[in-house]
C-alpha cells in the first residue's frame, strides 16, 4: 500500500499546481492515500500575508480546508484524500498555532522547524566562517527546537528532521549526538512519527531526510516512521517510495505509518 503525506500547491507561493493536480498524480502513481499538507500561515504576524513566497495567507486557510474536504468527497472510492497541514514550529508562538490547529478537522499536522537561531535552516550563507564550536551549538539548538516541537503536543509527524543539511551537507558531520538522541528519545516516548522526506534529492545534500544513521537511532528509540515526498510539483508525488521502504526494511523496521483523524495507521513494510 502506497501513501504520501507531504505535498504542497500554489497557495504557499513556491509550489506548482493546484490540489487536484497532486491527487491526480497520486492516482497515476498507484497511491492509496494522498495527504495534502500545505504551509500554515505565519499566524503570529499582524500581517495577513507576511511571507508570500513561503506560506499561504491567513485569509486562505479556511478556503484551503474547504477545498481539501470537497476533494476528499469527490475522490472517495478512488483514493483516500487526507486533510493535513505543515506547520512551522515557533517556540514563542505555540498558543496561536495550537488554537488554529484545533479549529479545523485536520487528519494530521506535520511540525517542522524551518527557523533556528533566527535564520532559515536553508540559508546558504549561515555556515560561512562559522567556528567549529559555534556550529556544534547551532546543531544543538536545532535539535532542542525539534524536541520542543515534539513536546508541544500539536503534531503527529515531525518533518525532515535533519533538513539543515540541505544546502550544507557537512551539517551531518557536526558532532552533537546527545542532542540528536535526546530529541529521538522524546519523540519515541511520546509516540510521534518522523517522516522520511525525499525532497533532499532536490537540494545540495542529495538523498533523503533524515540520514540512515538517524533512522538507525530512531529504530533504537522506538520512533515511528512515515513517508512524505514534500512534493512542490505534481511529478514528485510518491517519489522513491519503494526505495525508502527497502531501506527501512534493511535497517530493521517492520512497518511505517500514515495518520488519519489524528491516529496512526500501520502499514507493513
Amino acid at each position: 500500500m502506497k501513501f504520501d503525506l507531504h505535498t504542497h500547491h500554489y497557495r504557499c507561493g513556491h509550489a506548482d499546481g493546484d490540489i487536484r493536480d497532486y491527487i491526480e498524480a497520486a492516482i497515476r502513481e498507484g497511491l492509496s492515500v494522498i495527504g495534502i499538507s500545505d504551509h500554515m500561515p505565519h499566524l503570529f504576524s499582524p500581517l495577513d500575508h507576511p511571507v508570500p513566497t513561503v506560506a499561504m495567507s491567513r485569509l486562505e486557510l479556511g478556503a484551503y480546508v474547504e477545498e481539501v474536504l470537497a476533494l476528499k468527497k469527490e475522490y472517495e472510492g478512488r483514493i483516500d484524500v487526507l486533510l493535513g497541514i505543515e506547520s512551522d514550529y515557533f517556540i514563542d508562538h505555540e498558543r496561536v498555532y495550537r488554537e488554529a490547529i484545533e479549529r479545523y478537522p485536520f487528519d494530521y499536522v506535520i511540525g517542522s522547524v524551518h527557523i533556528s537561531g533566527g535564520k532559515s535552516i536553508f540559508d546558504r550563507n549561515r555556515w560561512q566562517d562559522v567556528p567549529a564550536e559555534l556550529a556544534v551549538e547551532a546543531k544543538k539548538e536545532y535539535y532542542r527546537l525539534i524536541e520542543a516541537s515534539a513536546r508541544s503536543g500539536m503534531f503527529q509527524i515531525l518533518g525532515h528532521i535533519d533538513a539543515m543539511k540541505g544546502y550544507y551537507p557537512a551539517f551531518a558531520d557536526i558532532p552533537a549526538p546527545e542532542a540528536v538522541d535526546s530529541a529521538l528519545k522524546t519523540i519515541g516516548e511520546l509516540g510521534l512519527a518522523i517522516e522520511v522526506n525525499t525532497s533532499g534529492g532536490t537540494k545540495h545534500c542529495g538523498g533523503w531526510y533524515p540520514s540512515d544513521a538517524i533512522l538507525e537511532r530512531a529504530l533504537h528509540y522506538g520512533v515511528s516512521i512515515s513517508f512524505g515526498s514534500d512534493a512542490h510539483k505534481p511529478s514528485r508525488v510518491g517519489e522513491d517510495f519503494e526505495a525508502v521502504a527497502a531501506k527501512l526494511r534493511e535497517i530493521g523496521f517492520k512497518e511505517w505509518i500514515y495518520v488519519k483523524q489524528r491516529k496512526p495507521v500501520a502499514v507493513p513494510l
